[in-house]
């Protein structure tokens, strides 16, 4: 029926279930982290999908099957790297014990199992070092003499990139590129540094690596090797992934190049790597291997765990905790302040009116976002996201904001270069802040989100969970 005119029609004011204490929704944000972290784990992912009967060893996921008979392979190596590898490691250990002929993993510092029959090498991320070039070259040797009778299983999460850096100089490319680990570590400041998404670094590195890219299955071919992949990469691109250590790559020198002068970094750009790249696209250097290739024939990547899986599990805990639940995207990209907007907006929508959803509700999203650069402060994408939510939670007034609590957390257990993984953003917290006088605006111009919580005790510490599949947004609304 319409309305007769000049009458007003209105809308009644949401019931909504009252918030309980502060405390107690982050202790229910930190049970859907938990959750969402449990469904990832990398040592239960091997052990609840690949089996070992007699000499069959069957792999079976949601999307693929394969039965493969040890008996025709002489030789098994365990390789891996990544932040997640050592309790991938772990699992294969127990599952394939003495038919392990040489096991090697590198793994980000901190980030350890005991393994009995696989060496751990502990390396620099996301700047690379040393120990992650020695560890590099080894896999490449480790390549070098596997044949048709070997069994090559690798274990790659994310973190690999950084892990594995192989510059060109090590390579007899036969054109006197010198390409120093110094070279890449520059270069991977600068990418960090000016906001680059983790698809365009790798594309970069990817060109400037000997193992990267598909190079390793070229080094590796004619054996056979199956990938056991956890996915902190955004829709899952397993060219993307480890910097696409064993897939085709979609990516040229041209392309690693528009990248570098698409961020104004060619100044600054070491020499060495500026040379390396045009002798790729002049094809004096190998691309990288294509779709068509014949070393991919003798490759099989498997995803045993993404960002949508930790999501899937992160909505089942939430319901079991009595709220409405909702999840939204996993392709939270772009700038942290940026996406914090995106996701305030919609907190705020849902808060103000039942039009929306029931309440109390939770609305979870993930993704990975990037932050560019503009002060000498110390944090992470995770905690530069709370923290512009909380400014932007700051405007909506007390009979809002009292009704939203938010955290953003980094899967791995460490935002950036930080012991955090993430950050709470709430009243609560903004009540400390005002208390103790912190504008938020001075410490997001300083990229200072870690000192800001540290102080009002708004951050998120798991330590390293050995799992990375990328970030989780998780948003209660009452």
């Amino acid at each position: 029926m319409n309305p007769q005119s000049g009458s007003t029609i209105r809308i009644n004011n949401p019931t909504t279930a009252a918030a309980p204490k502060p405390q107690t929704c982050r202790h229910h944000l930190q049970q859907i982290v938990q959750a969402a972290l449990q469904r990832v784990d990398p040592y239960q992912a091997i052990h609840t999908r690949v089996t070992l009967c007699g000499d069959l060893l069957r792999v079976n996921t949601e999307d693929l099957a394969i039965d493969l008979d040890l008996s025709h392979y002489g030789r098994i190596l365990l390789l891996g790297a990544g932040k997640a590898t050592a309790p991938m490691a772990r699992a294969f250990e127990e599952l394939l014990g003495e038919r392990i002929d040489t096991g090697l993993i590198c793994v980000k510092e901190g980030h350890l199992e005991a393994l009995q029959r696989t060496e751990v090498i502990e390396a620099s991320h996301p700047v690379p070092d040393q120990r992650g070039l020695d560890a590099a070259r080894r896999f490449a040797q480790l390549a070098n003499i596997a044949d048709e009778k070997t069994l090559i299983i690798n274990c790659l999460s994310g973190g690999a990139s950084a892990l594995l850096p192989y510059p060109l100089e090590l390579q007899s490319s036969g054109a006197g590129v010198a390409v120093s680990l110094a070279d890449k570590q520059i270069l991977t400041r600068l990418l960090l540094g000016c906001g680059a998404p983790i698809d365009e670094i790798n594309c970069v590195r990817k060109h400037l690596s000997a193992i990267k890219g598909g190079h390793f299955l070229r080094l590796a071919a004619p054996a056979r090797s199956l990938n056991f992949i956890l996915s902190d990469v955004v829709g899952d691109d397993l060219s993307s992934i480890a910097s696409g250590l064993t897939s085709a790559d979609p990516t040229t020198f041209s392309d690693a190049i528009n990248i570098i002068d698409r961020y104004q970094l060619r100044s600054r750009t070491p020499a060495s790597i500026l040379a390396a790249l045009e002798l790729g696209l002049a094809g004096t250097l190998a691309e990288t291997p294509k779709e068509g290739d014949h070393c991919l024939s003798y490759a099989t990547n498997i995803l045993i765990g993404t960002n949508h899986h930790a999501l899937l599990a992160a909505e089942q805990q939430a319901r079991q905790l009595g709220y409405h639940t909702r999840a939204g995207s996993v392709m939270i990209t772009g700038e942290a302040r940026h996406a914090a907007r995106y996701l305030a907006t919609i907190a705020r929508e849902v808060a103000a009116s039942d039009l929306f959803m029931e309440k109390p509700a939770c609305l979870l999203f993930g993704g990975e976002t990037v932050v560019t650069l503009q002060g000498n402060g110390k944090g992470g994408r995770n905690q530069e996201l709370a923290l512009a939510f909380l400014q932007e939670l700051s405007a909506w007034g007390d009979a809002l904001n009292k009704k939203v609590f938010f955290l953003s957390a980094a899967t791995d257990g460490n935002d950036g270069p930080t012991d955090a993984a993430g950050a709470f953003a709430d009243a609560e917290v903004l009540s400390r802040a005002k208390s103790d006088a912190l504008e938020i605006d001075r410490y997001l111009g300083d990229n200072d989100s870690y000192h800001f919580f540290e102080k009002v005790t708004g951050l998120l510490m798991t330590g390293p969970t050995n799992t990375n599949v990328g970030d989780l947004q998780i948003i209660l609304i009452y």
